[in-house]
Formats: C-alpha cells, sequence, structure tokens
C-alpha cells in the first residue's frame, strides 16, 4: 500500500485545494447564496481533481521512468525503481481517469468539459510541452487556474479574472522555484533527467521569480480593490489581507535561496510551520472582512 500511495503521489494532493477556492471567495458575496451542499459538492471536486492528478502521475512516470533512473532523487520513484510492474499501473491509470469522468459527469456537464481539457493539457504536457523551456513552466501555472475554473463550475459560482490570474502567477513563482531548485541539485545530468533544464540558466530563473513574485503581489492587491470586487463584498477592505500575501511571498523566497528548498514545494508548504500559521491567519483575514460588518 505505501508504494502505490508513493507511485499516486499522494503528498502532492493538497495542491488541489484551488478547486475550494471558487466557494471561499464566494462567501460574503450576496449575489452567490452559497450553502453546504455547494461546500460538499467543491470537496468532492477537489477529491476528483486528486484522482485525476494521480492517473496523470502514474502515466507521466511509465513515460520518463528511462530518465528518471538517472535522477539522484526520482530514481526511487515505485515505477522508476521497479517496485510496480507496468501493466497495474496501467490498469489503474485507465481507472482512475474512467471514475474522475464518470464523476466529474455527475457533477456538471460544465465541470465534465473542464476535467476533460485539464487531461487534454496534461497529455500535450507530458508528451511534448514539458521539453519546451519556459513553456513546461506556463503549462504548470495553467493548470492551477483550470482547477480553480473547475472548482466555480461545481458549484455555479462565479471567479474574478483578477483571482484567476494571481492563481496563475502563484503557479508561475511556485514553478520557477522548483526549476531553480533542480537546476542547483541536478548538476550535470540535468540534459538526461529533464531536458528542458538544459534551457534555463540559474540567473535568468533568478530574474524571472523576481518579476512573478513583483507581479503576483501587485495583482493581488489590484484584485482587493477593483471595482467588482468592492461592489461584489461591498467592502475595500479587503485590501487589508495584501501584507500575508507578501509575507507567504518573502517567506517562500527566503526558503529557496537561503535554506535551498525550492525543488520540493508541496512539501515546504505542508510543513514549513511560519507558512502554515500566515496561511490560517490569511483564511482568518479573509473571513473576517467578508463576513464581518460592512
Amino acid at each position: 500500500m505505501n508504494v502505490w500511495i508513493r507511485a499516486l503521489r499522494v503528498r502532492q494532493w493538497p495542491k488541489n485545494a484551488v478547486v475550494l477556492a471558487a466557494f471561499f471567495f464566494a462567501l460574503g458575496d450576496p449575489t452567490q447564496q452559497v450553502s453546504l451542499p455547494q461546500l460538499s459538492r467543491a470537496i468532492v471536486a477537489a477529491g476528483i481533481f486528486c484522482l485525476a492528478s494521480s492517473a496523470v502521475y502514474l502515466l507521466n512516470d511509465i513515460r520518463d521512468r528511462e530518465r528518471d533512473r538517472m535522477h539522484p532523487v526520482k530514481r526511487r520513484r515505485p515505477i522508476a525503481g521497479g517496485e510496480l510492474a507496468l501493466a497495474p499501473v496501467v490498469v489503474v491509470a485507465l481507472l482512475l481517469a474512467a471514475v474522475v469522468l464518470a464523476g466529474a459527469a455527475a457533477l456538471s456537464l460544465k465541470f465534465l468539459e473542464t476535467v476533460a481539457a485539464y487531461f487534454v493539457m496534461q497529455a500535450a504536457y507530458t508528451l511534448l510541452l514539458k521539453q519546451a523551456p519556459l513553456v513546461d513552466v506556463l503549462v504548470i501555472a495553467a493548470g492551477f487556474v483550470i482547477r480553480a475554473i473547475a472548482g466555480a463550475r461545481a458549484i455555479r459560482a462565479g471567479l474574478s479574472h483578477w483571482l484567476l490570474l494571481c492563481a496563475f502567477l502563484l503557479a508561475l513563482f511556485l514553478a520557477l522555484c522548483k526549476r531553480r531548485g533542480e537546476k542547483h541539485h541536478v548538476g550535470a545530468v540535468e540534459p538526461a533527467t529533464r531536458p528542458a533544464l538544459a534551457g534555463y540558466g540559474e540567473k535568468l530563473l533568478d530574474q524571472l521569480i523576481a518579476i512573478v513574485a513583483a507581479a503576483t503581489i501587485a495583482c493581488y492587491a489590484i484584485y482587493t480593490l477593483w471595482p467588482d470586487t468592492v461592489a461584489k463584498f461591498h467592502t475595500h477592505r479587503l485590501v487589508y489581507t495584501t501584507p500575508f500575501v507578501i509575507y507567504g511571498l518573502f517567506r517562500y523566497l527566503d526558503l529557496v535561496y537561503r535554506h535551498d528548498l525550492g525543488d520540493e514545494p508541496e512539501h515546504v508548504l505542508l510543513t514549513d510551520a511560519p507558512t502554515l500559521i500566515n496561511l490560517a491567519l490569511y483564511g482568518v483575514a479573509v473571513l473576517t472582512v467578508l463576513l464581518g460588518p460592512r
């Protein structure tokens, strides 16, 4: 069971929490009366994306098993390490995909369309786009936008385009930090383990990370003060949550540059105490603003 848990990359499931963003930011909006049944639909949608991402990971690891065997860390993955035979992995991946599509159809046709788009994009990424420098991180970031849109469609709620842009930029920031960590750690074996890394330089990645971090902060601040946002929530006080976003990015940059932890964002985001405390305080601040007196 432990081998399958590792193969399905269960530890990366928390990234699918972005599916819940639409419900979270619909709280306090009088035009969108969210309720517990909608929360349950959002949670089911997030679960569906957990299974979808696991199906993609399995097929990706099958395709990359030869390259992974030359990587100092990835060679310990169950498929690359020979702990799992290919036939049962393919069967499980296809079963997961079938369950995902059936579950998505049960929620709504729009949600099913979004899940199908996610599968198509991931197939293109696995087969071709992951080899293209810069394009690879843009596709990764787009995956999080698709997750956010899927969450909105699951509960039939609206989601600000500024918020979608924030999700894209934040995911792009994390992806660039991950590439920098990989570039720093794999050294001479980089062309064999991930060909796209040969198209990156650490100085380029440093500049891109700085640009995207600044853009993320600016985009979030604009979202909180955008007329549509103020009209939607009847308050301009969401801007007061911006310092939590700034601290979160600064803390992650500290972990990347001073502690050299950028190549495993899912591990950092789940284990770093200051980051978790900041995230909790951010959630409390947003709820206080949205549910508090106008």
